[in-house]
This record gives structure tokens, C-alpha cells and sequence, in this order.
């Protein structure tokens, strides 16, 4: 199917510098609530592309860290940023792994949501196409099929791609599918090439798959999200997510080999695969304060959401922007040395 454009897809590369903001609700000197909450069930998402999610489930720290609150852990997985935001959007979720873009885009759609903290800046996605292909170039795909996951990183950096290579939307012809059948749909001949995810990319080169295009500076990094309504009324509970996220990433950080493993058993890829995924294509070493690094890519991409009908208008895009990033949690994290 066709995606929708409005001829200016060249504003890519002219975004409108936003300021950025904090919501009045949790603003960025709000200290998060300490203890109180008891009870419940904390939902909350893992995702292969968000690998510190699966070594917090595969330690058990946040059923060892609730367990005296009496709160219980569900743990659901997401296929993709769309998935998380559809279960932050449908309240399924309290927490949830998504792309940077991906969270903007459901804000500036009236998801009540928020990034709190920032899990890594990946390499997850890249343009990819078949071992046989012949095609060398992004301008090649004009008139081609692209599989691509609508309102994930993999589809916005399609749309970059595109428009950095002077073609809009509307030269090509994205099929909407998840992830893995994207890699599908490439494999099986129905599509030309595939904007692809990690770690299903790394298993697709592994497979023979090639690398058509790669950009990192098109990531809008991995954020964890959650939803207004569970920070302000658990916000000790977000708190002891965010710290084990800290937990996690200086986890990862000292034991890469272990990191990969815990990918390979979750996502069923090859040792290699997922070393090369881990090792490769992520940065576990980042600020894990949402905030300006985040908004300088999100500013970029946020008027391609306008320039394909994803949005109605800029000022949504602003809006969503100023209120997206709750940092005071990141800000308060404290880790433990867990092994």
C-alpha cells in the first residue's frame, strides 16, 4: 500500500528547533514519591530490542525488589515500539519498551505517556536487502516494495533514508508489516528490501541478507516509557524500575558475553548472532536522562509525522516534544552491585 505524503518532505531536514520542556505535572525538580504503594501488579514489557528488559526478567530483580510491597510482576512481550504503545494506549501496560520516535508519535496523538528512562542508543535498524539483490543504493528503490513496521524506528528510518536520498513516501511502496514478517516477506521474493530490526536483522545477515543502507544518527535511541496515570499514582514503583534499569545497564556493561547470551536464549538466535547484536550495534553506554540528546533527533523526525499524515499538525508535534521526557526518576536511580 501506498504511505500518505504532502509533497514538503524535504522539511526533514529542516525541523523547527523546539524547546524543550517538562510536564507540569512531574517537572524536572520533582523528587519521585518514596515507599507507600502496596499491592497491585506491575505491567511491564520485554522486547529482544530492548535487551536490559530481558536481563532484569532473567534475574528476577524486580520480583526480589516488590516482593515486600506486595506487588506482583507481569511481564509481556512486545514485537515492536507499536506494540508497546498500543498496550501503553490501552493501559495493558504500566512500562513499556519503544523507540524514541515511536513514543513521540503516540504523545503527539494523545497517548498520555512519558519517557523515563533511556535504555540505549542503538544501531537497531538499517535498510536491507536479499544475498541475490543487485540493488546498491537507496535512490534504486524508487518504484520498489519496502517492508516496514509503521510507528517504529525501522519505518522513520526508511522515511529518512528516502528523503536523504531524494525520494518521498510516495516513490515507493511500504507494506505494513511486523517485524518478522517484514524479514518474511524479503525472504519469500514479495517485497525488494526491508527495514529491518534488531536482533531479527542480525539473524536475516546471518542468513545471507545484506546491508543496502546504515545510519545511527537516524536511531531516535530506546526509551523506556510509562503512563501518566501510573507515575503519578505509583511513582515509588517507576522509581524501582528505573533502578533496576540502572542495575541492568551496569550489568551489561560488565559482562557483555552474559548479555548475549540471555538475547540468544529469549530471541532463539545463534551465540554469534547475538554477540554481534550486543557487541556491534548497541551502546548500553549512555545518559539514561531523557532530555536534549533525545529531542535533537526527535526534532528531526517529528515533521515527517506531519508530512505523512501521522499527525495532524506541527504544533502536535511540538506539544508532544515539551512534555515527552520525565528525567527525575533517571536522575534519582541508584544502583546496587548485583550479580
Amino acid at each position: 500500500m501506498k504511505t500518505r505524503s504532502r509533497t514538503l518532505f524535504a522539511a526533514i531536514a529542516l525541523a523547527a528547533v523546539t524547546t524543550l520542556g517538562l510536564s507540569a505535572c512531574a517537572g524536572e525538580d520533582a523528587a519521585p514519591a518514596e515507599g507507600g504503594s502496596k499491592g497491585g501488579t506491575l505491567n511491564i514489557d520485554f522486547a529482544t530490542y530492548n535487551p536490559l528488559s530481558l536481563i532484569i526478567k532473567d534475574k528476577g530483580w524486580l520480583e526480589e525488589d516488590l516482593k515486600s510491597q506486595g506487588v506482583s510482576v507481569n511481564w509481556i512481550q512486545s514485537a515492536g515500539s507499536n506494540k508497546a504503545n498500543e498496550g501503553l494506549r490501552a493501559g495493558a501496560l504500566d512500562v513499556g519498551s519503544t523507540a524514541g520516535a515511536a513514543a513521540l508519535l503516540n504523545r503527539a496523538n494523545g497517548s498520555q505517556i512519558k519517557a523515563i528512562t533511556i535504555a540505549n542508543k542503538p544501531e537497531w535498524a538499517a535498510l536491507i536487502v536479499g544475498k541475490d539483490s543487485t540493488i546498491t543504493s537507496v535512490a534504486e528503490l524508487k518504484g520498489k516494495k519496502i517492508a516496514a513496521t509503521k510507528g517504529t524506528d525501522p519505518y522513520f528510518f526508511l522515511l529518512q533514508s528516502l528523503a536523504e536520498a531524494g525520494l518521498s513516501p510516495e516513490d515507493v511502496t511500504i507494506e505494513n508489516l511486523q517485524h518478522a514478517d517484514g524479514w518474511s516477506a524479503l525472504q519469500g521474493g514479495s517485497v525488494d528490501a526491508w527495514a529491518g530490526l534488531d536482533p531479527i536483522m542480525g539473524g536475516a545477515l546471518e542468513n545471507g541478507a545484506k546491508f543496502l543502507y546504515r545510519n545511527v544518527d537516524f536511531s531516535s535511541y530506546d526509551v523506556v516509557a510509562a503512563t501518566e496515570s501510573f507515575i503519578q499514582k505509583r511513582p515509588d514503583i517507576a522509581q524501582t524500575v528505573v533502578n533496576a534499569y540502572a542495575d541492568a545497564r551496569a550489568w551489561a556493561l560488565k559482562n557483555p558475553e552474559e548479555t548475549a547470551t540471555i538475547l540468544a536464549k529469549t530471541a532463539s538466535l545463534d551465540d554469534a548472532v547475538a554477540t554481534s547484536v550486543i557487541t556491534d550495534r548497541t551502546n548500553f553506554d549512555v545518559d539514561p536522562v531523557p532530555g536534549d540528546a533525545q529531542a535533537k533527533v526527535l526534532r528531526v523526525i517529528g515533521p515527517v509525522f506531519v508530512e505523512t499524515g501521522d499527525v495532524a499538525g506541527q504544533s502536535q508535534v511540538d506539544d508532544a516534544l515539551k512534555s515527552l521526557f520525565e528525567p527525575s526518576f533517571a536522575k534519582a536511580a541508584k544502583t546496587t552491585n548485583r550479580s
